[in-house]
């Protein structure tokens, strides 16, 4: 296939800036960006027996811009190999950005590619108007070719007072009788997010079938990259509303992440929405999507960043941008939980364990430290309820990244304040722990960058990036009150 001179150019350029990244620079296990910057996951699927992830992708700076698709491929969603990128904003539908999509299979075994173009136009008013349409691309893993009869899904398919400006990220499947589905984030006329259905016999000719999910008004503004799937015996929408308030301690205000449970009537094509919650109560987590492994397991990954907080990051870095740690899905008490992709397992070496360890004021324990590793922990009070327990990581004499426990009002704290940033950003963020007795468990993930923090056994999750030099690795406990600790420790290779 014909390779356009915007792509030919994406191509060799990030071949070249790859080189100038070492891999002691970047997260051990953790996808981060070829070069320049990385947004959201795009079109994570399991093709010719590899599990691919493309991204929102800008080669040439590490601040956003016109949008590429950057491209990887893994076969334990633990370690990567780069794949040249796949799309550059070249035609004229799509010539200022290739925007986020999705993935699927086609019959005869090639893999379709969906997503946004975006093309900046007059309108009637005279003055310019980005206005985003779906459009395909058709591949065999490495190179695609995009369809000669792009868009796909334009505006003069939306219903009576859908926004053609607001309309973007369709997340494509396929069911099992050949036919295709697809939703995509829209803005309504009330000015508040909804999700649109579409249907196609081919996955190239596509008709609305209906309006899935209204927000009205109720989670922030425009949903940003939905999700659709069954998980167990519910129907699960997920999406990503910008400008969201603040309730109470299950959506923190700004750019979040939304979990719908429910039912599908197929028929209709209506979301019987049923319950609602956040993914992910830590600072950096946005845009998530999922993808269903062979052997039937549902898996996320997120983009490990914060729209607010982009300006904090190491000086003079030649990437930015990473993804989290792929998550199994599964229904617990009514909500969508989350824990490591079993794969986590390969990369454990030295353990280090603890049972019942007493204390109070500060704890250090030998071989308990690093910046890649997994610790379990379990905290309960030893007689009397404890007032406070703490766990530092990337820590030394004057920086640390920190986790506080306040079972009095159920709450844990993550922060980053003493990382070393020299921006007075987002640094706190908190949640309220489920029932709990003063017994808590913890899940902790650390590479290099980041922690991912799973509260009893997935019920929650805190995800931050931080940027504390690696030499600084130091590990500590400390409590206000006599607790009573377990701790698994194990270096991740």
């Amino acid at each position: 296939m014909e390779m356009s001179q915007e792509l030919l150019k994406a191509r060799e350029y990030e071949e070249q800036a790859e080189k100038k990244i070492s891999a002691k620079e970047r997260p051990g296990f953790h996808l981060s960006v070829r070069t320049g910057w990385m947004n959201d996951p795009n079109g994570f699927s399991f093709y010719d027996g590899a599990y691919h992830l493309f991204y929102q992708y800008q080669p040439y700076e590490t601040n956003w811009g016109p949008m590429h698709w950057g491209h990887a491929v893994s076969k334990d969603f633990l370690h990567w190999e780069y794949l040249p990128a796949a799309l550059a904003p070249d035609a004229a539908y799509d010539k200022d950005g290739c925007f986020s999509g999705s993935a699927a299979v086609l019959p005869d075994g090639r893999q379709l590619l969906l997503y946004t173009g975006v093309s900046k136009e007059a309108g009637a008013d005279g003055k310019e108007k980005e206005i985003q349409r779906q459009c395909a691309a058709v591949g065999n893993g490495t190179d695609y070719e995009k369809y000669e009869k792009n868009p796909v899904i334009d505006g003069n398919m939306l219903p009576v007072g859908a926004s053609k400006i607001d309309f973007r990220d369709p997340k494509i499947w396929r069911e099992e009788d050949d036919r295709y589905f697809c939703v995509a984030g829209n803005r309504a006329e009330d000015g508040s997010g909804q999700i649109l259905l579409f249907e196609s016999g081919n996955g190239f000719d596509w008709n609305f079938k209906s309006v899935l999910c209204e927000n009205k008004g109720r989670f922030g503004s425009m949903w940003e990259c939905p999700d659709f799937f069954k998980l167990e015996d519910k129907w699960v929408l997920i999406t990503s509303p910008q400008d969201m308030l603040t309730d109470g301690r299950e959506y923190p205000n700004g750019n979040g992440t939304l979990a719908l449970v429910g039912a599908f009537d197929k028929a209709s094509g209506k979301f019987l929405e049923e319950t609602n919650q956040t993914l992910d109560f830590g600072i950096d987590f946005y845009a998530p999507q999922t993808t269903l492994t062979p052997d039937g397991r549902r898996v996320m990954i997120g983009w490990m960043q914060n729209w607010d907080t982009c300006g904090i990051r190491k000086e003079n870095t030649k990437w930015f941008g990473q993804m989290t740690l792929a998550r199994e899905l599964f229904m617990k008490n009514g909500r969508v939980c989350q824990r490591p992709v079993k794969e986590l397992e390969i990369l454990r070496g030295e353990k280090t364990e603890y049972r019942n360890v007493v204390f109070e004021g500060e704890k250090r324990l030998d071989g308990v430290k690093g910046r890649r590793v997994e610790l379990e922990l379990c905290i309960r009070p030893e007689k009397e309820m404890y007032h406070k327990f703490m766990i530092h990581f990337a820590e030394n004499e004057s920086f640390h990244t920190s986790l506080g426990f306040f079972p009095m009002d159920s709450r844990l704290e993550f922060d980053r304040s003493f990382s070393g940033t020299r921006r007075a950003g987002l640094h706190k963020k908190d949640c309220r722990v489920f029932e709990n007795e003063g017994e808590l468990r913890l899940h902790i993930i650390l590479d290099h960058y980041s922690a991912e923090v799973f509260i009893n056994d997935g019920e929650q999750v805190m995800t931050a990036a931080f940027y504390t030099e690696l030499a600084v690795d130091g590990i500590s406990f400390a409590a206000d009150g006599e607790v009573c600790m377990d701790v698994v420790h194990y270096q991740l290779g």
